[in-house]
């Protein structure tokens, strides 16, 4: 008879419930950590459904609070009255030195506070933060080549390689076709 429930002995992977691709594009990541959500039970539900968006959401400190903002959870279909607002603000919870030590950040160096994943630990659900500042263009690019884009090889990332390249007919062969397709729709008509 096994005790404890069969969580000890064997460490559970976290599973990775949502993640911001966005975010990583677009900002160049200094620092991350972890936070707990305070969430109800239909946005837990709707989490593990898949029905979230880190999209365009970042997190604030307010009055020693820290809070996730424009996080978009969808509506739980099974809670009917007990449902829940889908963009509501959803307090992180941090510990005081570590939420002190985040609002220096954010206000010294002009970093922002944006969540990169959702994930669940021991049946919790977490959110991994990071401190980011903006891109500049020329960051992107050089990403974008280091990554190879689409091939690991290289390339231009913004050309998917199964996509073919339009094949080159000379002048004189596209006049040829066009007369072709000319003659066959004369010879229909008549």
């Amino acid at each position: 008879m096994a005790s404890g429930g069969g969580r000890k002995g064997r460490p559970e992977a976290n599973k990775v419930l949502a993640r911001n691709r966005k975010a990583r594009h677009e900002y160049a990541i200094d620092e991350t950590c972890e936070a707990g959500l305070a969430l109800v039970g239909s946005e837990v539900k709707s989490i593990r459904d898949g029905k979230v968006v880190l999209v365009d959401s970042y997190a604030v400190i307010e009055k020693g609070e820290a809070w996730l903002c424009e996080l978009d959870i969808g509506a739980y279909v099974y809670a009917h009255a007990r449902n829940h607002d889908p963009r509501r603000r959803r307090k992180l919870l941090l510990h005081r030195t570590e939420i002190d030590r985040l609002a220096d950040k954010v206000r010294g160096k002009g970093l922002t506070l944006v969540p990169l994943s959702l994930y669940e630990k021991d049946g919790r659900v977490k959110v991994e933060l990071a401190l980011v500042h903006g891109k500049q263009e020329f960051d992107r690019r050089e990403d974008a080549k280091s990554t190879g884009g689409w091939r690991a090889g290289g390339g231009n990332p913004h050309v998917h390689p199964r996509t073919r390249p339009a094949r080159r007919v000379s002048a004189h062969a596209q006049t040829h076709r066009t007369r072709a397709r000319i003659l066959r729709a004369a010879a229909i008509a008549f």
